[in-house]
């Protein structure tokens, strides 16, 4: 949660969140955020590093629009305090025996115009997402497992109405039929995941424009509702939510500073609650000293930081040249001295929270000798002699000064382990995600956080070349095996499959996998309830000021 991603992951050293601070500081003389009887007002802080790409949750793929829209809206699950899918906009589920139908109960909930939440919007939402017009990077996570819904994504005559046979049916306004295309386990942590949540239908076919900006138009149905959307992000109560007993802050507050120092420093003076992760990141220089003082939070999490090689362009399209730049890599020595947090390093792209065995991975950390190997085997293959005929090579990552000194560690090895020159290129957020959908790179920085705690997540990415699999890769023997799997009920069988087509992506190479993500962060002590998932997104709907 990309992450991808994504998914992801995706992650991140990826996207990563501040939560933040104290409120309204206009109120208090002091500046600490407490109000005049000495209690804390109940109104948070954080950072989200930059401004969301979208707020249509059909078209979202990256964790900072993900932790608006989670606030903003509510699918038929949310994942709870125990890590675990519960009933949300659903106020009853029932699964059939094969595990293939699963009916859905709306409960009796309103959007923030007053109008009734009702299956329809779940319908609509879902489909919207599978029209191919609309672009959304995401239509994956849904066609991938609803019957009938990748025909439909990929029924190229515009007279056939594409959505007859999906298996997403409202057989009236509190009934959701959803028919899978095999038993999937996990489909209640989807129903949660961005992607899933609805839309107000009314709305979006009256205006398409709706998700554009925060007005009128801009129809929600969570536990906060978006009141303002300039230099920051505010978001305040729903006092119209269904649960909202529940939540006891009164506002969050999203700023967007791009710099880690900068936050840091706003945190230690009280005008932020958290500084770090899960979707911005702690100054690197000063996670030994916080771990020092016992102040420093740490959460492993699945999600996989990585750099994706676009194999469209020369020399890319060359698996012997990805293979020796990703063994080129020191990763054990960039966790230690630049990200410090406690990463482990990859030599796999599924996390070891999914498959153990990936502790060890498919090949070694920092294997020189066999990377110029590799290197010598690829310049041959492509009629070149030496590492200094190859094109000029650019290496592209996000505004963040985790990434740059990423970014230049491995520069540095590729020149000293290999003599292979690349220049960096550095962009704001959304001019770089832009870049890399487009296909507007070289290598290019990448991660990926679970959407759901299964390995089938990480490696359906890389199905086909669109959505968020932005390197161009794919093979045949590789889908068939995920193919299988997905048909597979014994779960020992199953794993095996996946198992064999990870080793299939790690030998073709496609991406270079760097680091296993840790989440580290500080935080306000009066700050409480704050949930962090194990896929390591972020949630405040249960967050409070004791």
């Amino acid at each position: 949660m990309l992450k991808k991603s994504s998914y992801l992951v995706c992650i991140q050293l990826i996207v990563f969140l501040l939560l933040s601070g104290c409120g309204n500081f206009d109120n208090n003389d002091d500046n600490t955020g407490e109000s005049k009887n000495g209690e804390h007002a109940q109104e948070l802080r954080i950072n989200i590093k930059s401004e969301p790409p979208t707020l249509h949750p059909g078209l979202a793929t990256d964790s900072t629009s993900g932790v608006v829209l989670r606030h903003a809206f509510e699918g038929l699950t949310r994942v709870g305090e125990d890590g675990k899918p519960h009933e949300a906009m659903a106020e009853k589920i029932d699964i059939s025996e094969d595990k293939k139908t699963y009916t859905f109960t709306i409960r009796d909930a309103n959007w923030s115009n007053g109008d009734k939440v009702t299956a329809h919007d779940f319908e609509y939402a879902w489909k919207w997402v599978l029209d191919p017009k609309n672009q959304s990077d995401y239509a994956s996570i849904i066609y991938n497992y609803i019957a009938g819904a990748k025909e439909a994504y990929n029924t190229k005559d515009i007279s056939i109405d594409k959505m007859n046979n999906v298996g997403i049916k409202a057989t009236d306004d509190k009934t959701l039929v959803v028919n899978l295309t095999n038993p999937a386990d996990f489909f209640l942590e989807l129903t949660a995941f961005y992607t899933y949540l609805p839309v107000n239908s009314k709305t979006a076919k009256e205006n398409p424009d709706w998700a554009n900006k925060v007005d009128d138009n801009y129809v929600m149905n969570g536990p906060f509702v978006i009141t303002d959307k300039s230099a920051s992000i505010t978001l305040e109560k729903n006092k119209d939510y269904w649960d909202s007993d529940t939540v006891k802050l009164e506002k969050i507050t999203m700023d967007m500073i791009d710099d880690e120092n900068t936050e840091y420093q706003s945190f230690k003076k009280g005008e932020l609650d958290w500084a770090g992760a899960p979707t911005s990141a702690l100054p690197t220089d000063v996670i030994p000293q916080l771990e020092k003082e016992g102040t420093l939070q740490t959460k492993v999490i699945a999600g996989t930081y990585w750099f994706k090689f676009n194999i469209t362009k020369e020399p890319f399209n060359n698996a012997n040249i990805r293979k020796a730049l990703t063994y080129a890599i020191n990763r054990k020595a960039i966790i230690e001295n630049i990200t410090q947090g406690g990463q482990k390093p990859a030599m796999a792209v599924v996390p070891t929270t999914m498959i153990k065995d990936n502790e060890k991975g498919y090949f070694k950390d920092n294997d020189i000798d066999t990377a110029k190997e590799l290197l010598t085997k690829g310049l041959k293959e492509l009629g070149l002699t030496d590492a200094s005929q190859l094109p000029a090579i650019a290496l592209s990552y996000n505004t963040s000064e985790a990434h740059q000194k990423i970014a230049q560690a491995i520069q540095d090895m590729w020149r000293k382990n290999l003599g292979i020159d690349v220049t960096l290129s550095n962009a704001e957020w959304a001019v770089f995600l832009d870049n890399v959908d487009q296909g507007n790179f070289q290598i290019a920085r990448g991660s990926w956080l679970a959407d759901f705690n299964d390995p089938v997540n990480f490696l359906e990415i890389f199905t086909e070349p669109k959505g968020n699999n932005d390197t161009g890769w794919s093979n045949s023997g590789y889908n068939k095996l995920l193919t299988q799997a997905s048909v597979e009920t014994d779960s020992a069988k199953r794993l095996a499959l996946l198992k064999d087509a990870e080793e299939i992506l790690m030998d073709e190479m496609p991406i270079a996998p760097l680091y296993f993500y840790t989440e580290n962060w500080i935080q306000n002590e009066k700050l409480k309830g704050v949930v962090i998932s194990p896929l390591g997104d972020v949630q405040y709907k249960w967050a409070y000021f004791e």
